[in-house]
């Protein structure tokens, strides 16, 4: 490390190119400064523009899942759904959703319940598996196995919000209209 002696004038040398670096560091510093305040100020914070798969991985709780057709809101779930989401690393991911009030099967029987259980079983309940990728404020799911198999194979891009620890994000319902759902990341 060099120490300059300001009492001397320097004209040439090694003390006179790293007075130059230093302004120019200087210079760069303030350069990259202003581009931070400036970006930093238009670009919406939570947002998930510039998010990566990296920066979501992990577990997730459900919180909520609001419809919303033809102007009308409702929770498909219930109003206390449940829920997991799991965004590995690798890319793979799973998804299921719950309604915490579904039937029992009056005959202790998988394969003995009523048309009535049934549906409301089906309704109520909804699991999605593949693989992910995140970029442009979306998350992308390549669908491999889902309970509505209507959906199998399929590549759905969803608007994608990330603020803390909280993830959110927007897709065509299978209900018809658009739903928002509300995850909580596991710590």
């Amino acid at each position: 490390m060099a120490i300059l002696n300001f009492g001397k004038r320097i004209t040439s040398g090694f003390g006179l190119r790293l007075i130059r670096r230093n302004a120019m560091g200087q210079r760069s510093m303030l350069v990259i400064f202003a581009a931070s305040v400036l970006f930093g100020s238009i670009l919406p914070l939570g947002n998930a523009v510039g998010q990566s798969a990296k920066d979501v991985v992990g577990s997730y709780t459900l919180v909520s899942v609001a419809n919303v057709q033809d102007g009308k809101k409702y929770e498909p779930y219930g109003p206390n759904p449940k829920g997991m989401m799991r965004l590995e690393n690798n890319g793979r991911y799973v998804v299921v959703l719950i309604r915490p009030d579904l039937p029992k099967l009056a005959s202790n029987d998988r394969n003995a319940g009523t048309l009535e259980e049934y549906k409301a079983i089906a309704l109520g309940s909804f699991f999605h598996l593949g693989t992910y990728t995140v970029g442009d404020g979306h998350i992308i799911f390549r669908l491999e196995n889902v309970s509505f198999p209507n959906w199998n194979g399929q590549e759905q891009k969803r608007k994608l919000t990330v603020t803390g620890d909280e993830l959110k994000y927007e897709v065509g319902s299978t209900l018809g209209g658009t739903s928002t759902l509300v995850w909580k990341q596991i710590r």
